[in-house]
């Protein structure tokens, strides 16, 4: 049967939706060190830690919510998810917006992950509605309404937490709320009833993909490096802000900024030239090459004594966003075409693993190294171990492709592995 081609005000909806859900992960990032000072009365390095583990709620709450909102949007159709999520997202930025009190924080912070985790559902959407010929590109659509959240997130919140700390969760529940109400007149359901499927918790597990690994022998050195890489690059978004307020005196207005530029630089990367590097180099050499990049922009974050340094760093760190979807490319052509599905699926899972076990560590070591009473001060000791994971990271990777050439195959670099998120 064919599918219907998607609306335009059916995709706006979804693009907006994607997108908000990207703004309320990074709006909040640069005022949440003011925020946990004020809250609890201690310093900036004592808050990242509290920070880590507001981050590992919100993290470990998508792990877990993910697949059962996805498996509740098969039975129930995905605009009541959609819209449900919305609604509830509105009112969990009012009570970050009102919280007084560090528990009622975690409580707003846990609800976000939950409510955030309509991501797939958005993505099924997409699939619903879509024809093999429109899918790649409104599947690039919404990854790319990602990405600019990433970019618009930190730089609303640097901005709006110049004027007050409370004000990007309000700006956050406005758009939800507006959001919600457009989508509310505007959306169509995109999943006939007979093609709804009854609920099961089994298809709602979120460890499920883990045993889909037995299944892929040959690429296990490469798990490995995913997994390395998925925890290293949590660095930046649960330690940078602590780091330069702590470090240089940085106000939110200063921490978004600079999270922009990041944001700004990696896609150029991904969008432009991850693409040109594989076919030059091939898959090998490109991940050998992004790898080295970040340990030398770990290195230069660590040690840089001026914050204008860390301007010079992050093209550089930029650049090891190519590693990512080299390995992914090499990985695509050692697994059977009819295990690609569950190949996505196993590295997700791997992800979310790494998006619960990064914010505490990083933030640990920060506030170990970083603190007044430490032995040996240290602001840049997160991105030190950051840095020696990607050098560990390089011993997997050597075994995983023994016998590959450099060179790309012949059937060339597929572009959305190209232009796929770090």
């Amino acid at each position: 049967m064919n599918k219907k081609p998607i609306g335009q005000k059916a995709l706006y909806f979804i693009l907006i939706t994607v997108l908000l859900d990207a703004i309320g992960f990074g709006i909040i990032i640069p005022v949440m060190p003011d925020l946990l000072v004020e809250l609890l009365d201690i310093d900036t390095t004592a808050a990242s830690t509290w920070g880590g583990y507001l981050s590992f709620c919100y993290a470990a709450m998508h792990f877990l919510f993910g697949p059962l909102i996805g498996s509740l949007s098969d039975r129930f159709g995905r605009r009541p998810v959609l819209l449900l999520s919305l609604a509830a997202l509105t009112i969990d930025y009012l009570i970050l917006a009102f919280a007084q009190t560090i528990q009622v924080l975690f409580i707003g912070r846990i609800l976000t992950g939950i409510c955030g985790a309509s991501f797939a559902t958005a993505n099924a959407y997409i699939a619903d509605v879509s024809d093999e010929k429109n899918r790649g590109k409104a599947f690039g659509m919404v990854g790319a309404a990602f990405g600019v959240g990433f970019i618009l997130g930190p730089v609303i919140g640097g901005f709006l937490g110049s004027i007050d700390d409370r004000a990007p969760f309000f700006a956050s529940a406005g758009l939800a709320l507006v959001n919600m109400c457009y989508g509310y007149f505007v959306l169509p359901e995109s999943l006939p009833k007979e093609n709804r499927r009854a609920f099961s918790l089994s298809r709602s597990n979120p460890l499920g993909a883990f045993r889909q690994f037995r299944l892929f022998p040959k690429i296990k050195w490469l798990l490995v490096v995913s997994f390395l890489l998925f925890v290293v690059h949590g660095v930046y978004p649960y330690t940078w802000q602590y780091h330069g307020k702590a470090r240089y005196g940085w106000e939110p207005r200063d921490i978004g900024l600079s999270l922009m530029a990041f944001g700004i630089c990696s896609a150029v990367v991904q969008g432009g030239l991850i693409g040109r590097v594989i076919k030059r180099f091939g898959e090998r050499k490109t991940a050998f090459i992004g790898i080295t990049c970040g340990i030398v922009a770990f290195g230069g974050f660590a040690c840089a004594t001026q914050w204008w340094m860390l301007y010079f760093w992050i093209p550089i760190s930029a650049c090891a966003a190519a590693t990512t979807p080299a390995i992914k490319a090499i990985m695509s052509t050692r697994v059977p075409s009819n295990a690609q599905g569950e190949l996505q699926g196993a590295l997700s899972s791997l992800q979310g693993v790494a998006n619960m076990i990064s914010p505490i560590m990083m933030t640990q070591v920060f506030f170990y190294f970083a603190e007044v009473e430490s032995s040996y001060r240290m602001f840049g000791s997160a991105f030190l171990l950051a840095g020696c994971l990607l050098a560990f990271a390089l011993v997997p990777l050597i075994w995983g492709t023994r016998g590959l050439g450099g060179v790309a195959s012949p059937e060339g670099v597929d572009s959305d592995t190209a232009n796929s998120d770090q």
